[in-house]
């Protein structure tokens, strides 16, 4: 079952710009050291790479039914990369507070994002799903569990 869906497109030159004005403060503030990490190892497009996670985060946050707000912070979100290349969104503080509330009992959530970049704008979708739990094997369920 589907929790929530978000989206966001993010101006690749207007994070660009804020990397420019701002710097460190702004990467400390937004990203984690692993995005920073991943952004820096890029030889190219390191204003793209996180512009597309910024849309990420933001994505993430309304998907949680929430946006920027209720004590969500910009690092309770991030994104790091399977080995194959395809992203994964982690949550942790009040983001995975919020998650946990809205995942019905008997279920696991699990977070579905997307990025993708085509100058100047960043793009990210991301879908929160609920799937049920694997039921134990009745002799592994012990008294009173099914």
């Amino acid at each position: 079952m589907i929790l929530g869906i978000g989206s966001d497109l993010a101006n690749i030159e207007r994070i660009e710009a804020t990397l420019a004005r701002f710097g460190d403060r702004f990467l400390a503030r937004v990203f984690t050291e692993h995005e920073q990490r991943k952004a820096a190892s890029r030889p190219h497009g390191v204003a793209a790479t996180y512009a597309k996670r910024w849309a990420a985060k933001e994505a993430c946050s309304k998907a949680l039914g929430t946006g920027l707000r209720m004590g969500i912070a910009w690092k309770d979100m991030a994104v790091t990369n399977l080995p194959t290349g395809q992203p994964v969104m982690h949550v942790t503080g009040w983001a995975a507070e919020r998650l946990q509330a809205m995942t019905p009992a008997g279920h696991e959530a699990v977070i579905h994002v997307t990025l993708t970049d085509d100058h100047p704008w960043a793009q990210a979708f991301v879908v929160i799903e609920a799937r049920p739990l694997a039921a134990l094997p009745a002799d592994a369920a012990g008294p009173g569990r099914t």
